[in-house]
């Protein structure tokens, strides 16, 4: 099946959910592999930034935070230090962390991952430490959760469930929470562990298993279409789920409901890191359950977004915008322009993972194969391309009455549907000046037949590049518009 979303008639509004599960701690200690030590054969890291993140369940609740829903966190912390850390982080994220419960008998779970650079490229983790506990809560811990989430569902419109087996999803809060759940028609979406009974999310709404999970309770691997569809449907159907969904990494989403079933294909990507792209899946479901969205676009909102998610170096948060128009990439859509605010969200992204930025501006009205050549150069000069395009009213006052020819909105979609083209944004200013403040490109570049680079002296100030590509001889804007103009019509 291949149904296209219509992304502008999504109104997810602001639903409220409840997010259940083992809360985590997710530490980055991030550094320059500059050398191998004398002491042992491994890498020395050069620390320069120690970074802490929401992890696990408070993962999915940030995930959902950043798509503008309103969020109740569930779960278990230690009484340490890092489960003070989580539960301001958590405060940050959610106002109600009230079904946050803090145990003195255990550790907050804890991933520190060690992140290394090589010659300024792309970050790569060099090594995890997990610190946890895994024994099931006690009886009055678990009677307290369950007290609490159980209070909470009549209030919010789904709940989810983020099982990551440390001790907090036990069978008895499961069972509880489900049918409370469905005693008041709310949906519960699970995220299930790897490995264990399945049965004890039997009648949930929706399981989001990834192919190893799945290949792990049902002893099949998940190789053929034929294989995944059977796994898939016999999941439902055993475990008496509204549908059942199988996350396939490169090959998509599998599902299955009592009337359909089908593989949503994804498009390939360059895969930087898979934390967290289950989490994603997870929080993109339940904002879709929650605002009555059909099952099919959810799920192309969920590859969508955990493709976004792959793209990125760690894990963050995704915009509502960033969804629609990575929905739109993934169904080959054009993209239209991203404002200031939206891009500098990308530029610091970019630049955490180590990627160079390249700009550059003009009015590209009339796009023809010098400004494409200009372009491809561009882009070869780094690893991120912005190209900021003047907006109508700049185009008339440096231009003249009669430009531009072609208006911004389309320009801007013509721009960002090349393949060398990351970014566009449109600018009212008659210079760049502004746009290279904030931005900071590390090289600015125009095209061969530019006379003076305007904000060229913005660059070189803070030691970035300067640079002209080669120029199409005798092809120009201006040209092609003087040649119609002399020309109106010419022989085919």
């Amino acid at each position: 099946m291949n149904v296209r979303a219509k992304p502008s008639s999504i109104d997810f509004g602001h639903p409220r959910l409840l997010v259940v599960g083992d809360l985590m701690l997710d530490r980055y200690v991030w550094g320059d592999a500059e050398r191998i030590s004398p002491e042992a054969p491994v890498l020395v890291l050069r620390e320069n930034l120690d970074e802490v993140r929401p992890g696990g369940a408070a993962n999915v609740a940030s995930f959902l935070k950043g798509l503008e829903a309103e969020v109740v966190l569930a779960g278990v912390v230690g009484d340490d230090a890092e489960g003070r850390i989580l539960k301001n982080l958590m405060g940050v994220i959610s106002g109600e962390i009230t079904a946050v419960m803090t145990d003195d008998s255990r550790q907050t779970t804890t991933k520190q991952r060690f992140v290394g650079r090589a010659a300024q490229r792309q970050p790569h983790q060099i090594l995890r430490v997990d610190r946890e506990t895994r024994t099931p809560l006690s009886q009055e811990i678990e009677g307290r959760l369950i007290d609490a989430v159980l209070s909470a569902i009549p209030t919010c419109d789904a709940v989810l469930i983020s099982d990551y087996a440390k001790g907090v999803c036990t069978p008895t809060l499961l069972r509880a929470v489900i049918d409370r759940a469905r005693e008041f028609g709310k949906p519960v979406l699970i995220d299930p562990s790897r490995g264990g009974d399945y049965q004890r999310y039997a009648r949930a709404t929706l399981i989001t298993p990834n192919r190893s999970a799945a290949e792990l309770v049902v002893g099949l691997a998940l190789r053929d279409q034929a294989t995944i569809e059977q796994v898939t449907r016999e999941l439902r159907k055993e475990l008496q789920l509204d549908a059942a969904v199988v996350t396939l990494d490169c090959d998509g989403l599998a599902y299955a409901t009592s009337e359909d079933q089908g593989i949503v294909p994804c498009r390939p990507r360059e895969v930087c890191d898979v934390t967290g792209a289950g989490d994603m899946v997870l929080a993109i479901l339940g904002l879709c359950f929650a605002a009555n969205v059909p099952l099919i676009e959810s799920l192309q909102l969920a590859n969508a977004a955990a493709g976004l998610e792959v793209e990125r170096f760690g894990v963050e948060p995704i915009t509502r915008s960033e969804l629609i128009r990575g929905l739109d990439r993934d169904q080959g859509i054009s993209q239209g322009p991203v404002s200031l605010d939206e891009l500098m969200v990308h530029v610091d992204r970019h630049r955490r993972a180590g990627r160079s930025i390249v700009f550059t501006n003009g009015c590209f009205d009339l796009l023809h194969v010098g400004h494409v050549s200009l372009l491809e150069e561009a882009a070869r000069l780094g690893d991120v391309l912005i190209v900021a395009i003047n907006s109508d009213a700049s185009v008339h006052r440096l231009k003249g009455a009669e430009r531009p020819i072609i208006g911004e909105r389309d320009r801007a979609r013509m721009l960002a549907a090349l393949g060398c083209v990351d970014h566009v944004l449109v600018f009212d200013d008659d210079t760049p000046h502004r746009l290279l403040e904030a931005i900071r490109p590390e090289v600015l570049v125009k095209g061969g037949t530019t006379g003076h680079i305007v904000g060229a002296e913005i660059v070189a100030a803070y030691g970035g590049l300067v640079t002209r590509t080669a120029s199409v001889p005798e092809l120009s804007t201006t040209n092609i518009v003087q040649r119609l103009q002399a020309n109106p019509v010419f022989p085919s």
